[in-house]
């Protein structure tokens, strides 16, 4: 197999008995061993579990076993996930925990026949939309080395647009699917509050964390997101959420929808280049898919300081006794986040939790007239991999302006490749929809993929 196959065409040669999961495997692990000196994208290599996952995996399928939808495909997770046995490193001096178990989507996707191959980089505690952190370093952009690949997610999306692995589980806290799926070229789904089960986040009712796929066509994340998703009694927010079934259709799948371009969500200003992309893919959503017209939203107006008050006061109340421990071994951006975070009161807190409901119903609100709100992914290209971007910053608030509002709401959101800056550097649009519609969302991202034809171009790394 090439190393840019998708994880579709994957699965369908290993079960065809077309392709052997360990010659795949092994083609996966030596393109990680051709790349990674420059993109720095893991945080630990299990070359030697994952070729003994695929001989197992072989000789299954020569007995005649049944196999999975995921059939020997290489997956890359997350180094804040727990895989049973593992160290939740979290990108962290302090990450020493060792996990028990799998967490519930590495167990499915597991099952499914899928292979992990290593656990990515990220930002320490998943807290920046960069990716980078004093124990594993930098991980950088394939598109451009100088420029960072996003955060938190950025190992497992610098693997796939270097042709690693086609399969990648990533967080999102506040963007860190969606950022660093736009920052490579790539599809990445935020699913519903809940349609992935998520049971990690210390704060299970409260929570605006998610979980979800990260890959380079619509309808590998389709099929990722199908094996992860549906009900576990470890999430209370996946109650009532079954199974998905459907296949993405990029013809035909959605007509007369109506879509709402928000152009500059909170008012904060957009470049020029990512607004020219964006709306070039509109005007192929609006032949093909409905109507797209400007959206007035004042409800994204104010949304930063919900979003740095909660996330920063958790950064607090988890981690304040860390920080006055090993303080010296955390991250300035990080320290400064768990002070901020004390400074607020608990009066505080609570407002910004009932604007966080406000915010909720605001939004559900707009979607009694729309089908789709559709955004830039980021404000901007891809920042270069010095920026600080703490949460502490108005940089994350301008840039990532698009991102953290969903996480609050619980919405469905998807970023999908848009095309390209002067320099080179890959622009996201991203779709928001209703709860529980990431079909609607998967089935654009096929279209558009479909009509720009930006899947043949590979970063020349």
């Amino acid at each position: 197999m090439t190393p840019y196959a998708t994880a579709t065409e994957i699965a369908a040669a290993v079960l065809g008995k077309r392709a052997s999961p360990v010659e795949v495997v092994q083609a996966s692990l030596a393109r990680l061993a051709a790349v990674e000196p420059a993109i720095n994208a893991f945080a630990v290599r299990l070359e030697e579990q994952a070729l003994a996952a695929a001989r197992a995996a072989e000789a299954a399928i020569m007995r005649g076993e049944p196999a999975g939808p995921l059939a020997g495909v290489p997956l890359t997770v997350k180094d804040n996930v727990a895989m049973a046995g593992h160290a939740l490193g979290n990108g962290s001096r302090t990450g020493t925990a060792v996990a028990a178990e799998d967490a519930v989507m590495v167990a499915r996707l597991k099952a499914a026949g899928a292979i992990v191959i290593g656990r990515t980089n990220l930002s320490e505690f998943a807290h920046r939309v960069l990716t980078d952190n004093p124990v594993h370093g930098i991980t950088r952009n394939p598109w451009s080395l100088a420029h960072t690949p996003g955060g938190s997610s950025g190992g497992g999306s610098a693997a796939l647009a270097a042709g690693v692995a086609p399969l990648a589980i990533g967080t999102d806290g506040g963007g860190s699917i969606r950022c660093p799926a736009s920052c490579v070229g790539a599809v990445g789904l935020k699913p519903t509050l809940g349609a992935v089960p998520f049971e990690s986040f210390p704060d299970a009712f409260g929570s605006f964390a998610f979980a979800g796929p990260i890959t380079r066509t619509a309808a590998d994340a389709a099929l990722m997101f199908r094996v992860m998703a549906g009900y576990s009694p470890r999430d209370p927010w996946s109650r009532g959420h079954a199974m998905p079934t459907g296949t993405v259709r990029a013809q035909g799948a959605a007509r007369a929808l109506r879509i709402g371009w928000l152009a500059q969500p909170g008012g904060y200003p957009l470049d020029g280049e990512v607004r020219t992309a964006c709306e070039a893919a509109l005007a192929v959503l609006a032949a093909e898919a409905g109507a797209v017209a400007p959206l007035s939203a004042p409800c994204f107006d104010g949304v930063w300081e919900i979003y740095q008050i909660l996330a920063t006061a958790g950064h607090a109340g988890r981690f304040s006794a860390l920080e006055a421990e090993r303080g010296a071994e955390l991250t300035p951006a990080f320290r400064r986040s768990v002070a901020l975070g004390r400074s607020w009161s608990g009066q505080q807190v609570i407002q910004a939790q009932d604007r966080r409901g406000a915010l909720y119903r605001s939004v559900q609100a707009l979607f009694e007239t729309l089908d789709v709100i559709a955004m830039p992914t980021a404000m901007g290209p891809p920042p270069r991999v010095e920026t600080d971007g703490g949460i502490d910053t108005g940089w994350y608030a301008a840039w990532a302006a698009p991102l953290y509002p969903l996480n609050l709401t619980g919405n469905p959101a998807i970023s999908i490749p848009a095309g390209f800056s002067a320099e080179g550097l890959p622009l996201g649009l991203q779709l928001v929809a209703p709860f529980g519609y990431e079909q609607r969302l998967l089935d654009l991202a096929a279209l558009l993929e479909e009509s720009l034809g930006l899947l043949g171009k590979r970063p020349s790394l």
